[in-house]
């Protein structure tokens, strides 16, 4: 041959070797706010999906698929990078961290390889949404924007099913729901009433309308998948369709049992990516997922690299890692609400560490206490009528340890921690806990308030795994100290309230109100703390201080918190003034002139404590968000 023809073929040659080489799939993420699996190709026989049902038949679907906690932002923030939440310090509902430059969206490696990547259309990742993340985000981002041949990985979001859109006025509820059938629509008689919920005309319903939501979105997903194949695009493009948490519903939505971190996930391939599948199309598979995975799995699928700094293990594509043994989910500041939960889980048991067990799982959440299901259940509460499973919610503190046999109780109301037979599992779980809390530099032992000064112009992921500013093996054992309300271990609790760490000192304190009059022997200490460093030091000595019956020592403390500059401040003082109640009423004028009315997210659930807190304390009443 000549050497120009030679050349020639050479060069086609290459390039079709290229075109293999760079040949990627399209992704599209079909995400569905705030349920369970309670789909029919999960076998749920009150769910009317046809759509998904049919998805499934062609898709591989996933039995454990795992959020990081019962509430989509902490979560978003998980998915789009890859991170946990309690490393990035965006675990509050909702917070506002920074990311440091190491760590990026995923989609922003993705748009560096190439692809097209379109967010319809929230976000809500509890930090500000870099520029470089999408090349569109908004309600009208499409992939379709994409530049001729370009990959894409698009995402569009489903609210439809949301937590708000189950309390909506009929018009709303009757124009969400106009597509469903006369037949399709779920009559409240039938409803599936778990049984930690009161069956009372009220949950039925909020339950027949969770389900009917459902299925007006499994009608959108439908004209996603319709508008792919109509756009030729179904052959090239792999599908996700999944939950951002679990149900709409309290006790579900914002907790981390069962329901509030159980999710669907279905993945379809089409024939042209098929090997890519861990099974054939209509399969199930029980590998646990979690939403750390996420990130590194889609990189993986695209070829594309996975940075180091990524927490999740890739599970689908030639790279995937090994099957996880354990999902971990966390729970801490749940709106106005402060809480911190840990949970593991394996394939049988799940295990919860309870770090504010004085607290009630029941604290009132303005949000949520709009729902028809939550105003009937907290009546039948405070009537004295709550008995069995449904009576847990409202027990006035928390176990330390939670462990549940989820093949024996799917519903986890049964608490095995106490269970000699179950010791094994319970220690085993435990250890993992804390392994898991110290490997990943979890933020979450430190108060919010603390987190945030001890950044000091870097970012909370940067700080830790800093032990002076997170030194987690010391503030894990002060809590194991603090969270047993044993009054033999006041002197210890001493102890701890004059480290020189404030976050130590902390956990000396909650030790404290945790004893309420029991904590007697630390009074003198306790008064000295009132005039400590940290706020947040100061503020749970004066309410341990105020369970000792001296509020009105107490209380100055508290309101001048009020006034602080920081919106985290002011929300532990307020959420103290609120357990005080009655007590607190002299402090009224200094809350009703408290609020900051700005934009800050904190500040914002301050400002509707402003409004509620007042009539609890003054007349034993809260009026819930109607948002």
């Amino acid at each position: 041959m000549k050497p120009a023809i030679v050349a020639i073929v050479l060069t086609l040659w290459a390039a079709q070797l290229s075109a293999a080489e760079t040949a990627r799939p399209n992704i599209l993420w079909l995400t569905a706010e705030d349920i369970c699996p309670n789909l029919g190709c999960y076998g749920d026989k009150y769910a009317v999906t046809p759509t998904l049902d049919r998805f499934a038949a062609g898709a591989v679907r996933y039995t454990r698929a795992f959020g990081i906690t019962g509430v989509c932002a902490p979560n978003r923030s998980c998915l789009i990078t890859g991170v946990f939440p309690t490393r990035l310090g965006s675990q509050g509902m909702r917070s506002s961290t920074a990311l440091p430059p190491s760590v990026k969206c995923f989609t922003e490696y993705l748009r560096a390889a190439g692809y097209y990547c379109s967010n319809n259309a929230k976000t809500d990742y509890n930090f500000p949404v870099p520029a470089t993340a999408w090349d569109e985000c908004s309600r009208k981002a499409h992939y379709k924007d994409r530049g001729p041949g370009q990959p894409f990985f698009a995402v569009f979001n489903h609210e439809v099913c949301h937590e708000g859109q189950i309390r909506v006025p009929e018009p709303k509820y009757q124009q969400n729901t106009r597509r469903l059938a006369p037949d399709q629509r779920h009559d409240p008689a039938g409803a599936p009433v778990p049984p930690f919920h009161p069956d009372m005309p009220e949950v039925r319903r909020d339950w027949a309308r969770y389900y009917d939501n459902i299925t007006a979105m499994d009608y959108q997903i439908g004209d996603r998948l319709r508008e792919l194949e109509e756009g030729g695009l179904a052959e090239d493009t792999i599908v996700f369709f999944f939950g951002d948490n679990g149900t709409g519903l309290p006790s579900m939505k914002k907790w981390i049992w069962e329901g509030g971190i159980h999710v669907p996930l279905m993945v379809r391939f089409p024939e042209k990516w098929r090997h890519l599948a861990p099974a054939a199309p209509g399969a199930t598979t029980d590998r646990m997922v979690s939403f750390v995975d996420f990130a590194p799995t889609i990189l993986a699928l695209c070829g594309v690299t996975v940075p180091a700094h990524m927490q999740g293990l890739a599970f689908l594509g030639e790279g995937a890692a090994r099957p996880r043994e354990y999902v971990h989910a966390i729970r801490d500041r749940m709106a106005e609400r402060f809480d911190i939960v840990r949970v593991v889980r394996d394939p049988r048991y799940q295990y919860h560490r309870n770090f504010m067990p004085h607290l009630t799982w029941s604290q009132f959440v303005s949000y949520t206490e709009a729902m028809p299901t939550m105003r009937a259940w907290r009546r039948l509460a405070d009537d004295g009528r709550l008995t069995g499973p449904a009576a847990r919610y409202f027990q006035t503190t928390k176990p330390v340890e939670e462990l549940y046999d989820t093949e024996a109780d799917p519903y986890q109301v049964n608490n095995l921690a106490a269970s000699e037979s179950c010791r094994g599992a319970l220690e085993r779980l435990r250890a993992e806990c804390a392994r898991w809390m110290t490997e990943t530099g979890d933020l979450g032992l430190l108060p919010e308030h603390e987190m945030v000064v001890r950044v000091d112009g870097s970012t909370p992921y940067e700080i830790a795994t800093d032990a002076r500013k997170n030194p987690l093996p010391k503030l894990l054992a002060a809590a194991e100290v603090a969270n047993r309300m044993d009054v033999g271990r006041v002197p210890e609790l001493v102890r701890l309230l004059g480290d020189k760490d404030a976050a130590v000192r902390w956990w000396g304190a909650i030790g404290l109100v945790a004893l309420r009059d029991g904590a007697r022997p630390a009074e003198v200490e306790l008064r000295r703390a009132m005039a400590d460093p940290s706020p947040s030091v100061r503020i749970a000595a004066a309410e341990a201080i105020g369970n000792l019956g001296d509020h009105a020592a107490a209380l100055p403390v508290l309101t001048d918190a009020l006034k602080h500059d920081a919106p985290l401040v002011r929300l532990a003082a307020m959420n103290v003034l609120d357990r005080f109640g009655a007590a607190a009423k002299p402090a009224l004028p200094s809350i009703r002139a408290a609020g900051m009315n700005l934009k800050d997210p904190v500040a914002t659930f301050f400002d509707r404590m402003v409004k509620y807190v007042p009539a609890w304390i003054e007349f034993g009443k809260r009026e819930s968000d109607q948002e």
